[in-house]
């Protein structure tokens, strides 16, 4: 016999009590939450739905890991500490096993991230997730999409282009398949910044999680800060399975637009450059100089040898 809401609930997502903050949580009308005085709460949502954000029958583990891993990734992007989360899901039905897995990968990212599952709701329909995340962070040390000035540096965490490469293999196109493992591991297991963009409070002037193309989120950076950039687009760190698929197919725009990488693109001033490159030499990710903020707005993308090189796609739009 299928179990009902309620006890999916209390069998899937009442985790033991942890944090001394949360002064009630799963199986009320609502979480009583306590907020450290002097933080600002940081809160973010964010919906996956099936056919969209995710295939039919993916690893539902994978699926529980990466609907928090987004959420997380846009509270790193504003250097926030993670601290809660409530969860929606809409299932077609019941399935134990599937409800199992899922629970075991959202689970284990918000033990390994401090987070605790304070509420949320199931219901019957179409699947998909939804998430809220919430975080502390102090309001003078947010970092924001506005705040990037002309003369100041772009960097970005970890590589770019993995997630892209594997969405193109799981549509049947061809891919080079060295590392093909890893780029599906990244795409459905995406590791959220979280620590990298705690270090960087303080540093960086600007940031944004990458989650719709580098192109497309630099590109939110630029209007919010009415600035433009150049990005050396050669300079853009890679891994090796998308170096060889550039190298096979001139594919030069993969790293730029492809989304899904959930890396962190933040600005520095030019002066704190030999600090914020310290900082990320110990980074296990890394951290890479990409380009620069100038004055004329628009982005434009050059290879090293000056020549500009034409961007054909701007990243993901759910409407565009």
């Amino acid at each position: 016999m299928p179990l009902s809401e309620f006890e999916l609930i209390r069998r899937f997502f009442s985790p033991p009590a942890g944090r001394a903050d949360v002064l009630l949580g799963v199986g009320d009308d609502c979480a009583l939450l306590a907020a450290p005085a002097g933080y600002a709460l940081a809160v973010s949502i964010d919906t996956l739905v099936e056919g969209t954000h995710f295939l039919r029958g993916v690893d539902p583990e994978s699926l529980g890991h990466k609907a928090l891993a987004v959420s997380l990734s846009d509270l790193a992007a504003m250097g926030a500490q993670p601290a809660w989360a409530t969860l929606a899901l809409t299932l077609p039905d019941s399935d134990d096993l599937w409800l199992e897995a899922f629970s075991r990968g959202f689970s284990g990212l918000a033990s390994a991230q401090g987070v605790e599952l304070v509420g949320g709701d199931i219901t019957r329909g179409p699947r998909s997730v939804s998430v809220q995340a919430h975080g502390f962070v102090k309001p003078e040390r947010a970092l924001r999409r506005r705040g990037a000035s002309p003369g100041e540096l772009i960097y970005v965490t970890g590589t770019l282009g993995e997630a892209g490469l594997a969405l193109l293999a799981l549509q049947g196109l061809y891919v080079p398949p060295e590392g093909f493992s890893q780029a599906i591991q990244r795409l459905e297991r995406p590791r959220p910044r979280v620590a990298e963009g705690l270090a960087l409070c303080g540093l960086a002037t600007a940031a944004i999680d990458i989650s719709d193309g580098l192109a497309a989120d630099l590109g939110h950076i630029l209007e919010a800060s009415d600035v433009g950039a150049t990005v050396c687009v050669e300079q853009i760190p890679l891994a090796r399975s998308v170096r060889t698929y550039l190298r096979e197919t001139g594919d030069r725009n993969l790293p730029l637009s492809a989304g899904d990488d959930y890396e962190l693109c933040i600005t520095v001033p030019a002066d704190r450059q030999s600090e914020v490159e310290r900082l990320g030499s110990t980074f296990d990710c890394g951290l890479t100089w990409i380009g620069a903020i100038e004055t004329q707005r628009g982005l434009r993308c050059r290879l090293d040898d000056g020549q500009p090189m034409e961007l054909r796609s701007g990243g993901f739009d759910h409407f565009g």
